[in-house]
């Protein structure tokens, strides 16, 4: 569907990214098997793994490969199936995941239309949202079964007011980048997590409820596929008009955060 919105034929896609952390399997890449299913044999493909702010951060690399002229046009997936990481006896976190799935296709423009991107990590926290086996660390073996390694592990007190603080900071810092002001923004798609964080940001950046696009009762959290998903319903339910400012803002494991500033072009 995006292709064929952005009307580019699969054969002539360039560069496939995919956002994921619940890959098929450890290799090859998510974008490679999808650059067979596509017949986009001219397309270079790779996964980037930041989780919930993969989308963002392979919204950014795609934008740099355009603006170099090293490509002419990029494919950026934000896909996951958490479900088949998720602990269905932790009622902690089997109630706050989902699966899904968003694409977005990027071209080069003489109107400037992605303005400004934040990145950021803080690997000292890694431990407080992760799946602790299935890599090199621990191998799949009896013992990591058993002991229900292979499921996603959160410490969710813990992790709201990082998400809270370091979503603001993110959205700040990519408006600083992109020379505009928070109040002037048309439409903030904030990662689909919580609501409390949603509203936390939305308050302490100062963001109308009005302005703020939230999708999270239908989906719950989808990881790298929650902000391109909220950003295509905005656009089909015709909250996207044209020349308006979009801030993209999200927090996951890693830690991770990451916002952009685009302009709907």
């Amino acid at each position: 569907i995006a292709l064929k919105r952005a009307g580019i034929k699969s054969k002539d896609i360039q560069l496939i990214i995919v956002a994921t952390i619940t890959a098929d399997m450890p290799f090859p890449s998510v974008a490679s098997l999808l650059q067979n299913k596509l017949g986009a044999k001219e397309a270079c493909a790779f996964d980037i793994s930041a989780a919930c702010a993969g989308f963002i951060y392979a919204l950014t690399v795609a934008s740099q490969f355009l603006a170099t002229g090293f490509y002419k046009n990029a494919l950026v997936i934000g896909s996951e199936v958490l479900s088949a990481f998720t602990d269905w006896q932790d009622r902690s976190t089997c109630v706050l995941f989902g699966d899904g799935s968003a694409a977005a296709v990027l071209v080069p423009s003489k109107k400037r239309s992605f303005l400004g991107s934040y990145l950021a990590c803080d690997g000292s926290s890694s431990d407080l949202l992760c799946i602790p086996a299935g890599g090199s660390r621990l191998p799949p073996s009896l013992d990591t079964v058993k002991n229900r390694l292979h499921y996603i592990k959160m410490q969710g007190n813990e992790l709201f007011k990082l998400a809270v603080r370091a979503m603001v900071d993110a959205a700040e810092k990519a408006a600083k980048k992109a020379n505009i002001n928070i109040s002037n923004i048309d439409l903030f798609i904030p990662h689909q997590a919580n609501l409390r964080i949603i509203n936390a940001v939305t308050q302490r950046l100062n963001i109308s409820l009005d302005k703020v696009y939230v999708n999270i009762s239908r989906y719950g959290n989808t990881s790298a596929a929650s902000v391109p998903i909220a950003l295509t319903e905005a656009y089909e339910e015709g909250r996207i008009k044209k020349d308006d400012l979009i801030v993209l803002d999200a927090f996951g494991g890693g830690l991770v955060w990451a916002s952009c500033v685009i302009k709907w072009i």
